[in-house]
């Protein structure tokens, strides 16, 4: 095990007991995240669902499906990435007899936003792919506007490049040919991403080559 896997099982150990808001009590399991490590690139939801409350693994369900579809699109797969979310627990609200997904409030943003900053800083990935305004406010900025701001490259403070792209839970609630579009928005935008890895990682070799040799490898 690296010292980066190292480092991510301490943070998850505390993550998986985490109290600091309500979730802890309505929650299954928490779901830290998945993937590669020494990855540069990091792709970041909003939060858990029914699917991934159940299994404590991220993007599991239909979304996940469709996420993964989009990935191997582009010869990516889970082993190349890092794969987590805004908040590690789902938010749920009981109707009846159902138990339903509802938008996270904003003290439970605060109260989890620590685990995912503990793990990008861990990680330091090059480029971070936002899936969902969502996740794009919180990691590129405020109000983040997915029709006009999606796919436009921006800096970060937890990585030196991030775009947005369109959540796979939306892409799913279109349907003929605006889901056909979505769909190859997410694809396009994956492409993009591991485009710009290719490129940073292109130019710190040109700067330093030896240097750049002995960092962390990349399946990319």
């Amino acid at each position: 095990m690296t010292e980066i896997e190292e480092r991510l099982d301490e943070v998850r150990a505390k993550a998986i007991v985490c109290p600091k808001c309500r979730l802890c009590e309505t929650r299954t399991n928490v779901v830290f995240g998945e993937g590669n490590p020494n990855t540069p690139m990091v792709i970041i939801g909003e939060g858990p669902g029914a699917q991934e409350d159940a299994t404590g693994r991220p993007f599991v369900g239909r979304a996940g499906q469709l996420l993964d579809e989009a990935l191997r699109e582009n010869g990516i797969t889970r082993r190349h990435v890092y794969i987590c979310n805004v908040l590690k627990c789902r938010a749920s609200i009981i109707e009846g007899e159902s138990v339903k997904n509802r938008p996270p409030k904003l003290d439970e943003i605060t109260a989890c936003l620590p685990w995912l900053q503990q793990q990008l800083d861990i990680i330091k990935p090059l480029v971070i792919l936002s899936l969902g305004a969502p996740s794009a406010n919180v990691i590129i900025h405020k109000d983040f506007r997915m029709t006009k701001e999606r796919g436009i490259w921006f800096t970060s403070d937890y990585a030196r490049f991030a775009i947005a792209a369109l959540h796979p839970s939306y892409v799913l609630r279109q349907h003929g040919e605006p889901f056909e579009a979505a769909r190859a928005s997410l694809i396009a935008d994956i492409a993009a991403a591991r485009q710009k890895v290719l490129d940073l990682k292109r130019e710190a070799l040109q700067s330093q080559p030896q240097a750049v040799k002995e960092e962390k490898p990349t399946l990319f």
